[in-house]
């Protein structure tokens, strides 16, 4: 290995913003303490803002020491394509009509579930809506699960176990619930075409294990959990006005769209605009889009991204060198 200088400057960057994300938590604790930039404080603890603010400073740095076109010719090459399809699809996933017949479909199978009402809900979200991310993405999944499981059990006071389990129960259905088809989760993707993978052979070798251990494990949270799931209050009747079918149906062709045209930006971008411009209309049947949230992520994926690109020349070695044990432990 000969790495430049910009590529060891890479690669201390890098290790700096990993650092970052696991300190947080002092950034915080700044913002309270020095109020006269409380602002930058509170901006340096956002974990999503973490690798994109550390790859403003890699950029800037190949500007000083290759030259402007050296920095810029480095962030043109680089693939945004998933950065922008992931803050589309969770702005629109979370949208009121998606959000409304996903928790309208939930329901419908919990009440198969031979269990407790909030019980069964609950198995049902963690085991169900995981799986959709095989066909409507990951981050679609990811954010409707979360916001489900939002509304129905985190406002209603929790406990810290129960929130905790929930979540990384959620986070590691969500990472292997992709896996029945092969167009929707990017791990699959980068495989499925080169060796000629379709849709039934990864629900035939794959897709059927996983969805076993998604069920195992949202069963083994909600074993633990059953008590004080079975103590919370029950559903209330909603106040807020039904969106009609046919909007409901617009909001998931949309979805699907944008799902379908996922490696195409300029395509699922158009769509995404035609969707803002359908929540502009009908305000009243829309609530609060995230789109700082989906910006966040966006900003995070992209900085993965740049900085990323500068880790192969140690990062490709090392992973050549290591025999399956040892990357799978790793």
């Amino acid at each position: 290995m000969n790495p430049t200088t910009i590529q060891m400057v890479g690669a201390a960057i890098f290790a700096i913003a990993i650092l970052h994300t696991f300190s947080t938590k002092f950034f915080e604790h700044l913002a309270h303490t020095r109020p006269t930039h409380a602002g930058l404080w509170h901006l340096l603890a956002e974990v999503e803002a973490v690798f994109g603010f550390w790859a403003i400073i890699l950029i800037l740095f190949m500007g000083f020491a290759g030259g402007k076109e050296t920095a810029v010719e480095y962030l043109d090459t680089r693939n945004y394509t998933e950065p922008l399809f992931v803050f589309a699809i969770m702005v629109v996933a979370a949208s009121k009509s998606i959000l409304q017949f996903a928790s309208g479909l939930v329901r419908m199978i919990a009440r198969f579930v031979p269990l407790p009402a909030n019980v069964a809900f609950y198995f049902t979200v963690l085991g169900v809506v995981p799986l959709l991310g095989s066909f409507i993405t990951e981050p679609a999944a990811m954010t409707l699960a979360a916001l489900i499981l939002r509304d129905r059990f985190y406002s209603k006071g929790l406990s810290s176990k129960l929130m905790y389990v929930t979540i990384g129960t959620l986070f590691v259905n969500v990472s292997i619930g992709g896996t029945l088809t092969n167009f929707a989760a990017p791990p699959v993707l980068m495989v499925a075409g080169t060796w000629g993978w379709d849709s039934w052979h990864m629900l035939s070798h794959f897709g059927w294990k996983s969805a076993l251990a998604v069920f195992i494990n949202a069963g083994i949270a909600t074993l633990i959990f059953q008590k004080e799931l079975r103590r919370l209050p029950a559903e209330a009747l909603s106040g807020k006005a039904e969106v009609p079918a046919l909007m409901v149906a617009i909001h998931l062709f949309l979805l699907g769209l944008i799902v379908t045209f996922s490696h195409h930006a300029p395509v699922f971008l158009g769509i995404f605009l035609l969707f803002m411009g359908l929540a502009t209309a009908y305000p009243q049947f829309q609530e609060r889009l995230i789109l700082r949230e989906g910006l966040m992520v966006a900003f995070f994926l992209a900085g993965l991204v740049v900085l990323g690109g500068q880790q192969s020349w140690w990062l490709q070695p090392m992973l050549t060198q290591m025999n399956a044990t040892t990357i799978y432990f790793g």
